[in-house]
C-alpha cells in the first residue's frame, strides 16, 4: 500500500509528541494516538503490521487475557507491541503502534497483543486487520453504554475481517457464534462438579436457540449462560472444544486435550473466570507454534495482574483484594460466588459505589448478592455515596441488617472490619479507583501488622 505524505507527518508529530510527554514523566498512552487518528483517519492501516498481530475483545476477562499473553510472550524473550497502559479504543491502539514503529511506520516488535472494546470493533478491526482475535465472552454488560449481548455480538460480527482466525469460548453460545464464516478454534472446560442441571443466576441471556428460537435444553449449567446447551427443534448445539480441558481442582492442575493429545498444566488462579483466562492463552500459544513445555515453563513465572487479583497474609488473617466490576452483573456474580464457597469465616469490604450520585444503580438487580447470604460472611462494609443502594439489594437478597455495616469513608472502612474469629478479609472493588484501592490495601496491611502488638 502507498502511504500519503499525510502519514508519515502524522507519524513524525506524533512521535514528537510521544517524546515530549514522556520526558514531562507522562505514559504517553493516548493522546498520541488521539492526535494521529485526528490528522491521518486511516492512520492505523498506513502502520506496517508486526508478524503476529492479536486482539482481545469479550464483556470480562479482555484485560487480564492481554497482560497474560503479553507477560507469557515476554518470558520467552520476545518483544511485544501492546496497549497495557492505554485505551483499548483507536487511540491506545493508534498510541501503541506509535510507541513501537520507526519514523516509515515499520514495525519494531514481532508481535502486537492489543486489547479491544468490543464497541470499537468498527474502528479498529477494518484498518487494524488482525490475524487474530480472542473473544472470551460476551454478557450483559452496563445498559448505559452495551445494552444486550447480541447486539455486541452483532457489532463484532459486522466488522470483523475475513481473513481474521477466531479464538472463541465452546462454552458462550452467544460469543461463540461470532462471524460464522471465518476460521476458527474453540477451547471449553468439560462438565465440573459444581455444574447445575438449570441456570440458578438471575441472569442468562441465552436461553433460546439463535438459530430457530425455540427453548434451549441445557445439558449443563456452569454460570449465567455458560455451560453446554442443545436445541430439541434444529439440533443447534454448543460446538465442541478443540483444546477441551478438565480441571482437577483438587491438584490445582487442568488437563487439556488438543485434538485428542492430551496435556496437562498447573493453574495459576482456581477461579472460574481465570481458568478460562489460561485455557484462552494456551489455545493462543499453541496454535501460534508454542510448544507445551514453553508454555508451562511461561506459566511457571505467570502471574495475574495484581490489580485484578492479589492476596496475603498477615496477622493470622488471610486477605484477598480482587475486582467485582461495577455495571457489570455477570462479573460481580462470579465473584460473589467465589467467595461464598471460599472456606472459613469471612468479612466483606466493598469499593463498588460510583462516584456520581446520578448514575444508574440498576444493574445491581441483575447481579447475584443472594450469593453473599452466608452464614460464612460475617460483616460486609460498605463505604461511599451509594451504601444505601448497596444495603437495599443485600437486604432484598436475604442478608440480615445487623450484617450490614455503612456510614464511612473509603480509608474508614477498614477499622469497621472485625478482625476476631475472622479467617480472611476480602476487598471487592470497582474498575475504577485504583489509586484509592491501593491506599484501602495499604490501610488494611497496616491494621493486620498491629493486631498482635
Amino acid at each position: 500500500m502507498r502511504k500519503p505524505f499525510k502519514f508519515y507527518f502524522t507519524l513524525f508529530t506524533c512521535k514528537v509528541m510521544r517524546l515530549g510527554m514522556r520526558m514531562l514523566g507522562k505514559n504517553a498512552a493516548h493522546l498520541p494516538g488521539k492526535l494521529a487518528v485526528k490528522m491521518c483517519p486511516k492512520f492505523i492501516s498506513y502502520m506496517e503490521k508486526p508478524k503476529y498481530t492479536v486482539c482481545v475483545t469479550g464483556t470480562n476477562g479482555k484485560t487480564t487475557v492481554t497482560n497474560l499473553i503479553v507477560d507469557m510472550l515476554e518470558s520467552q524473550g520476545l518483544k511485544v507491541t501492546n496497549n497495557k497502559l492505554g485505551s483499548n479504543m483507536k487511540e491506545g491502539v493508534s498510541s501503541a503502534l506509535i510507541a513501537n514503529s520507526t519514523l516509515s511506520g515499520k514495525a519494531k516488535n514481532e508481535w502486537a497483543v492489543l486489547e479491544v472494546d468490543e464497541r470499537s470493533s468498527m474502528y479498529i478491526y477494518p484498518l487494524l486487520k488482525p490475524d487474530y482475535v480472542i473473544c472470551t465472552n460476551l454478557y450483559r454488560d452496563s445498559i448505559l453504554r452495551n445494552g444486550s449481548p447480541e447486539y455486541i455480538q452483532s457489532i463484532v460480527t459486522n466488522y470483523m475481517q475475513p481473513e481474521t482466525k477466531l479464538i472463541l469460548n465452546a462454552d458462550d453460545l452467544i460469543s461463540g457464534n461470532i462471524k460464522p464464516e471465518n476460521e476458527r478454534i474453540y477451547y471449553g472446560i468439560r462438565r465440573m462438579p459444581t455444574d447445575t442441571e438449570k441456570c440458578e443466576n438471575i441472569v442468562n441471556d441465552c436461553q433460546i436457540c439463535p438459530k430457530c428460537a425455540a427453548t434451549l435444553d441445557y445439558k449443563y449449567v456452569r454460570y449465567h449462560q455458560i455451560g453446554k446447551a442443545v436445541c430439541p427443534s434444529c439440533g443447534f448445539t454448543s460446538p465442541k472444544p478443540d483444546y477441551d480441558a478438565e480441571v482437577h481442582m483438587e491438584f490445582n492442575t487442568m488437563t487439556i486435550w488438543e485434538r485428542g493429545v492430551e496435556q496437562k498444566y498447573n493453574l495459576i488462579n482456581n477461579s472460574i473466570f481465570n481458568i478460562y483466562n489460561q485455557l484462552t492463552i494456551t489455545a493462543l500459544l499453541r496454535e501460534t507454534g508454542f510448544t507445551p513445555d514453553e508454555i508451562r515453563k511461561g506459566l511457571a513465572s505467570l502471574k495475574l495482574p495484581e490489580y485484578r487479583f492479589t492476596q496475603f497474609d498477615e496477622g493470622g488473617i488471610h486477605f484477598v483484594d480482587m475486582m467485582a466490576k461495577e455495571h457489570n452483573p455477570i462479573a460481580c456474580s462470579v465473584v460473589f460466588d467465589y467467595v461464598s464457597k471460599e472456606p472459613g469465616k469471612k468479612e466483606i469490604m466493598f469499593l463498588l459505589d460510583d462516584e456520581t450520585p446520578t448514575e444508574s444503580m440498576c444493574w445491581i438487580y441483575d447481579a447475584d448478592y443472594e450469593k453473599l447470604n452466608s452464614p460464612l460472611i460475617n460483616h460486609i462494609v460498605i463505604p461511599g455515596s451509594r451504601a444505601l443502594d448497596q444495603k437495599l439489594r443485600l437486604l432484598m437478597a436475604g442478608v440480615p441488617e445487623e450484617k450490614i455495616i455503612i456510614g464511612m469513608e473509603d480509608l474508614e472502612a477498614p477499622s469497621h472490619i472485625t478482625l476476631e474469629g475472622t479467617d480472611t478479609i476480602f476487598l471487592l472493588h470497582q474498575h475504577w479507583k485504583p489509586e484509592m484501592d491501593k491506599l484501602v490495601v495499604a490501610k488494611f496491611r497496616e491494621i493486620l501488622k498491629n493486631r498482635n502488638k
